[in-house]
């Protein structure tokens, strides 16, 4: 058996590693040199920054600047929040959005944690077996690729009412980049060129989005060129002169509704116009003495990233070290049985009883692990536990300022470009988060996840979300902003990068570009980047792990742009997964 401990890890405990950079165009490769021999290289292709007052990590260094530019011009986190996420519509089309939804958590300068639900709902016409066919069975084409995959946007409510309760500078204010970027265009990064071409089989049959995303003698957009978006520049510009009106109302939802009508969708005029954000309670938990807050149901990231951290905590993860076998261990299993959980317990807490007080305690979390031995469980022998009742494409970044409000903050369209259907004449993308419901008990959706009646689809409910935006604080000395994209992979990305830091000490840059690896019970199957040494995955394979898969080079798991503030000092990292930008002062 593996050994429990009870005392606490000390304070951003000792360091089990040494870092050496060698610096050439682009890239930066790192070699950790762990204390149990095992060699791991990497390369990273974002950025770094040390500050003093205010920061933004995301992936899109024009969304980043953009943050930064409002708040030197005197606002806040969430002005420069709103701000980002805006630009991020324009500049970051396959997550980025206005047509989607997504999940904040703020927290103010004197302590205060709040959470902004404005996760997308299903339209009011929409049936639990609008996805099945005659014989019962799934159809992932209607559930991910048709009109009907679309559920109710919910960002722009969510961005506008952030903004209305924190914000400080003028909406017309945070919206201008956005609009200027769209209309006037900017020079197109390498990545999404290639994005472009590489979805161009799936978009090149649909009229709006071909208008869009390919110039109009059907060429490829190439990397540096120009790319204006003048009708996504008008929609933007419809909210920033009226609000929610300009978005809900108006002409904006009578573009939606005729795009529904064009290819067979629910959202009427009555959906939009009765969208509206939530604010919820955050998730709260503690590890090893620091706060950790999340977000609730319908999101399922808080409650599992507490979950698996009170699974976490009984075992001394900083001395069994850094991706060992042993810890690594560990979490795979902590992890097996957390998404046993969430496969029946979550939903929308305005629809099923989520059973909160059980899945947060500690209590329960070492009922889950007390049989965890040196050897693996099948997935098969784990199942949710027993409780009283009471992506593939998201983008997250984080924000703090020089009062220490910080923001993490979570978007998604669901699959990379959504639906693949821009809405005519409005320029923007819908969603598929309609597959994010389970369309049949038991039937994986489009990320292996499985759920039954917590998650059934049901008219206005909000579909179950792992985005896990977490902002981890002790007092006002550590404050730690993460987050990522991935789908199911968001968990465990937040939860390793949380780890790192508080359990082996890394630095947020180490933190963030360390390689990663993940489960979630079914399919019963470990994924690893490639930088994780095969000598480790031998080492599991030998411990009953069985299906274990080392992803090619190219392949990564998440994209965790984070903020760390400690000891008066900022460090923001754009992971280096991917071309994104941290920008501060």
């Amino acid at each position: 058996m593996i050994r429990l401990q009870n005392r606490t890890i000390g304070f951003l405990a000792r360091s089990i590693f040494e870092v050496t950079h060698s610096r050439t165009t682009g890239r930066r490769f790192i070699s950790l040199v762990l204390a149990f021999g095992v060699i791991t290289t990497m390369f990273t292709l974002g950025n770094t920054v040390v500050v003093e007052n205010a920061a933004v990590a995301s992936r899109s260094m024009l969304a980043s600047e953009a943050g930064v530019a409002a708040m030197r011009a005197g606002g806040n986190a969430v002005d420069a929040a709103v701000t980002t996420a805006f630009v991020l519509a324009v500049t970051y089309p396959s997550a980025g959005n206005l047509g989607g939804g997504g999940f904040a958590v703020i927290r103010t300068p004197e302590g205060d944690v709040f959470t902004n639900d404005h996760r997308e709902r299903a339209p009011n016409n929409a049936t639990e077996d609008m996805f099945l066919d005659e014989a019962g069975e799934y159809v992932a084409e209607r559930a991910l690729r048709s009109h009907l995959s679309s559920g109710v946007p919910g960002s722009v409510a969510g961005l506008l009412a952030l903004h209305e309760r924190f914000g400080v500078l003028p909406r017309e204010a945070v919206i201008a980049r956005a609009i200027e970027l769209a209309r006037d265009g900017f020079e197109l990064p390498a990545d999404i060129a290639r994005q472009f071409v590489s979805h161009h089989e799936r978009f090149k049959h649909i009229d709006s989005t071909r208008r869009v995303f390919y110039k109009a003698d059907g060429s490829f957009y190439q990397a540096g060129e120009l790319f204006k978006q003048p009708d996504l520049a008008a929609t933007l510009s419809r909210v920033s002169e009226k609000g929610r009106d300009g978005f809900y109302t108006g002409e904006t939802a009578e573009l939606i509704v005729a795009e529904m009508a064009r290819g067979g969708g629910l959202i009427s005029k009555k959906d939009l116009a009765d969208y509206e954000p939530a604010w919820r309670e955050p998730i709260h938990g503690r590890y090893r003495g620091f706060d950790v807050h999340s977000m609730p149901p319908p999101s399922s990231g808080g409650v599992l990233i507490v979950h698996l951290l009170n699974m976490l905590e009984p075992f001394d993860l900083s001395e069994l070290g850094f991706h060992t076998a042993p810890s690594m261990h560990l979490m795979i299993e902590s992890e097996r049985r957390a998404y046993a959980d969430r496969a029946v317990h979550l939903g929308d807490p305005d629809f099923y009883p989520v059973p909160l007080d059980t899945l947060l305690s500690k209590r329960y979390a070492l009922r889950r692990i007390e049989d965890i031995g040196a050897r693996a469980t099948t997935s098969d022998d784990v199942e949710a536990g027993a409780v009283p009742r009471e992506p593939f494409e998201t983008t997250h970044f984080s924000v703090i300022d020089a009062d220490g409000m910080a923001v993490a903050f979570t978007t998604t369209i669901n699959g990379g470009y959504g639906s693949g259907i821009v809405v005519e004449g409005a320029g923007f993308l819908l969603n598929n988060e309609m597959d994010d419901f389970s369309a049949k008990p038991g039937t994986p959706n489009m990320f292996g996840l499985i759920g039954g009646e917590a998650n059934a689809i049901e008219p206005g409910k909000r579909m179950l979300s792992s985005m896990t935006p977490t902002i981890v604080s002790k007092g006002n000395d550590f404050i730690l902003i993460t987050g990522s994209p991935g789908g199911s992979t968001i968990i465990t990305t937040t939860l390793q990068v949380i780890v790192n830091v508080i359990d082996h000490g890394f630095d947020m840059e180490d933190a963030v570009n360390a390689p990663r690896f993940h489960h979630q019970w079914r399919p019963n199957s470990v994924r690893f980047e490639a930088g994780i040494k095969q000598k480790v995955i031998d080492e599991l394979d030998a411990m009953g792990h069985v299906n274990l898969y080392r992803l090619p080079e190219q392949a990564v798991i998440g994209d965790a742009n984070s903020i760390l503030k400690y000891r008066g000092s900022i460090t923001a990292t754009s992971d280096g997964r991917n071309n994104g930008g941290a920008v501060g002062f």
